[in-house]
């Protein structure tokens, strides 16, 4: 059990039978009346976010999630298939389990792999990849890199915004929390 007087951002509780990380929270101590917790969660698994509010000192069921350093391996057309990096077991995840970090995902890739109770819920990604261009109209003499921006698909079937000076073939460095473009790598 954890108190509501010891939440840290990124702590995991369960509420109700889900498991909710928190986002941000605010003890909050009125003229009058008792004093209170207000909370921002992240439902883990739909990637939700509620605000909550708790009495001072209340107890909640901390909940354990385990982060494990997987390795992406392949897609087979409805499954991604990962391996843990200590016990070399193999399992497979769900597209809904995968999230938005499919976009970002290349052969080989080390991931961190969320569980709980020895279910997956969730996949985070590095911070920063490198991705080649597989397609993006060509740069015409002239453009800037402060000129405006195209779009661009890249190995793994993202579109992002890149510079005009950005060609086929380029290798680029991809902010993976935002889907952003930031250098050529």
């Amino acid at each position: 059990m954890i108190s509501t007087n010891e939440f840290k951002t990124g702590v995991t509780v369960e509420i109700d039978g889900d498991v909710f990380a928190i986002v941000d929270f605010q003890h909050v101590k009125p003229g009058k009346g008792a004093a209170f917790v207000r909370t921002k969660l992240k439902n883990v698994k739909t990637g939700n976010v509620v605000e909550k509010t708790f009495r001072a000192g209340e107890k909640l069921p901390k909940a354990h999630v385990d982060r494990r350093q997987m390795q992406y391996l392949y897609f087979t057309g409805d499954e991604y298939a990962v391996m843990d990096n200590e016990s070399f077991d193999q399992i497979s995840l769900t597209e809904a389990q995968i999230g938005d970090a499919k976009k970002f995902l290349k052969e080989n890739m080390v991931i961190t792999v969320a569980m709980y109770q020895g279910v997956p819920i969730g996949v985070e990604v590095p911070n920063f990849v490198e991705l080649e261009v597989v397609e993006t109209d060509p740069g015409i003499k002239g453009d800037t890199a402060s000129g405006g921006s195209k779009p661009a698909k890249l190995e793994t079937g993202a579109v992002v915004q890149v510079p005009f000076f950005v060609n086929v073939g380029d290798v680029l460095r991809i902010d993976t929390r935002t889907g952003t473009y930031m250098e050529r790598a």
